[in-house]
C-alpha cells in the first residue's frame, strides 16, 4: 500500500477537458486546491475525452504519458481535477508506480488540514472514512484469501473483512460523539429562538470573502486567507442591528464545485446554522470570472441541505479589485434590497449591509401609534419595561397616545399576557419593510 501523501510533497496535475458540463472542471481551481493542501507541483498534464474511460479514465495512451512524467521528475502523487472510482485509482497507480488521488480526497485532504475544534475534526473524520471504506482493497491482495491448510486455518475472517468491520464500528462511535454535539447546538438555537434573536449565515464559494467580512462585521479576529477553505469550523458572534437589536452572525465553510457527498452528510450538524438561519448572507467574490456558475454551485448545495427556502441578501464582495464600481445597493420591484455592492477588504459599503440587514429583518419590529385608555396602567409599565415606548403624551380625555417601537413577539407575548386585543388601540403602524 502506498503511504498517504503529506504537505510538502511532489505532485503531478491532470485535467480533462470532457464536452459533458457535468465533468467539466476548472484548472485553476484545482492549482489552488493543491497550493492549500501544501503540494507542489511538478507539472500539469491535459488532454479532451467524449467521456472517462472506464478502466484508466484517461485511457491507456495518456496514463502512459503520465507514468513516464512521474518517473522523469520523480513525483510523489498524482492528482486528478476529477472524481475517480476506485477501481481506477487502482489500475492508475499500478501504472504510474506512486499514489494516485482525485480531486475528492484532495478536498479531504485539506479538510483535515483545516480543522481546528472536536467537532471539525470528527466530522473531517467521519467524511474521510466513508471515502476510504470503497477503497479499503487497494494494497491488501495478498490478503484477500483465507490461509488453508493444517494448522493455517484462521478463525475465517480476512483482514479486508476485519478492516470494514474496525471501519463501520469506528463511524458508529464518530455518528454518535456527533449527535451529541449537534444536541447541544440544537440547545443553542432554541435559547436564541425563545429570546427571538435573528440568526444571519454567512454562505458563499469557498475564497469569496466570507471570514473577511466576518471579521469586519463583528471585530473578530477569524483566519483569513487568500485560499480555498482558510476557515472550516463554524464561529457565532453576536451583532447589534438598528432597529432589530442582538442578531447572530454565524461564518461557516465555503462551499465548491461538486462538493463531496460525504462531506455534505458530515457537516449536516453544522450547516444546520444556515439551514434554520432568518437570512443568508450569500457573498460573491464580484471579481471572478466565474461568479455566475459559483453562485449556481451554492445554490445546489443550499438544496442538497435543504437550506434554499431561506431568504437571502447577495453580497458583491471585491469591488475594490474593480475599476468603476462603486458601493450600492440593488431593489427589488417592492424596494427590499437584494443585493449589496461591498468591499470587507478596504470596509466601503459595510454600511449599507446594515441598512439592508435592517430592512430586511425589521418586519418583525412592531412599530405603531396607539391610543391607550387609562384604565391599562398595566400595559403601560410593561411597555416601558420593554423599553419601546418612543415618546409619549396624552389627550384631553386622558388617554395615553404613545409611539411604541418592539420586536413583534414581544407584542404577541404581550397581547397573550394582557388577554386583551390590544391591536384595537393602534392609531397608526409604520410600515417597516422598506
Amino acid at each position: 500500500m502506498f503511504d498517504r501523501y503529506e504537505a510538502g510533497e511532489q505532485a503531478i496535475l491532470v485535467h480533462v477537458n470532457f464536452s459533458n458540463d457535468s465533468n467539466r472542471e476548472d484548472l485553476n481551481e484545482l492549482e489552488m486546491l493543491v497550493s492549500s493542501a501544501g503540494v507542489n507541483t511538478l507539472a500539469v498534464v491535459q488532454g479532451s475525452r467524449q467521456s472517462p474511460h472506464a478502466k484508466l479514465f484517461v485511457g491507456t495512451g495518456k496514463a502512459e504519458e503520465i507514468a513516464e512524467i512521474v518517473k522523469f521528475h520523480n513525483a510523489d502523487v498524482v492528482i486528478f481535477n476529477h472524481q475517480l472510482s476506485p477501481s481506477q485509482e487502482r489500475n492508475l497507480e499500478r501504472v504510474c508506480q506512486c499514489r494516485v488521488l482525485d480531486r475528492t480526497s484532495l478536498i479531504l485532504d485539506i479538510f483535515a488540514q483545516r480543522a481546528r475544534t472536536h467537532e471539525g475534526k470528527l466530522q473531517v473524520e467521519l467524511a474521510q472514512l466513508r471515502h476510504i471504506s470503497t477503497r479499503l482493497i487497494r494494497g491488501w491482495t495478498h490478503l484477500e484469501r483465507q490461509k488453508g491448510g493444517i494448522g493455517l486455518r484462521g478463525p475465517g475472517e480476512t483482514q479486508l473483512e476485519t478492516d470494514r468491520r474496525l471501519l463501520r464500528e469506528r463511524i458508529k462511535s464518530i455518528m454518535k460523539r456527533l449527535e451529541k454535539v449537534a444536541t447541544v447546538r440544537e440547545q443553542g438555537r432554541r435559547a436564541r429562538a425563545r429570546n427571538d434573536i435573528p440568526t444571519l449565515s454567512l454562505v458563499g464559494y469557498t475564497n469569496a470573502g466570507k471570514s473577511s467580512l466576518f471579521n469586519r462585521i463583528t471585530g473578530a479576529d477569524v483566519y483569513a486567507a487568500d485560499q480555498l477553505f482558510a476557515t472550516l469550523d463554524p464561529t457565532l458572534r453576536k451583532i447589534e442591528v438598528d432597529d432589530v437589536g442582538p442578531v447572530i452572525l454565524a461564518d461557516t465553510v465555503g462551499f465548491i464545485r461538486h462538493l463531496p457527498h460525504d462531506l455534505v452528510a458530515a457537516f449536516k450538524a453544522t450547516l444546520t446554522e444556515t439551514r434554520e438561519a432568518d437570512l443568508q448572507l450569500h457573498v460573491i467574490d464580484v471579481a471572478d470570472p466565474r461568479r455566475q456558475e459559483n453562485i449556481q454551485e451554492v445554490q445546489k448545495v443550499l438544496a442538497e441541505i435543504e437550506a434554499d427556502h431561506i431568504p437571502q441578501l447577495l453580497v458583491f464582495n471585491k469591488i475594490d479589485l474593480l475599476e468603476k464600481v462603486s458601493p450600492q445597493i440593488d431593489r427589488d420591484d417592492e424596494g427590499l434590497p437584494i443585493r449589496v455592492w461591498l468591499s470587507a477588504q478596504s470596509g466601503e459599503g459595510i454600511e449599507l449591509l446594515f441598512q439592508a440587514i435592517t430592512e430586511l429583518l425589521s418586519k418583525k419590529v412592531f412599530d405603531a401609534q396607539l391610543k391607550v385608555p387609562p384604565r391599562f396602567g398595566k400595559l403601560r409599565g410593561a411597555l416601558f419595561g420593554l423599553n419601546g415606548v418612543q415618546n409619549e403624551q396624552y389627550d384631553d380625555d386622558g388617554n395615553w397616545l404613545v409611539s411604541v417601537r418592539i420586536p413583534m413577539v414581544d407584542w404577541e407575548k404581550l397581547k397573550k399576557e394582557q388577554q386583551l386585543d390590544l391591536d384595537n388601540l393602534i392609531v397608526e403602524s409604520v410600515d417597516r419593510t422598506i
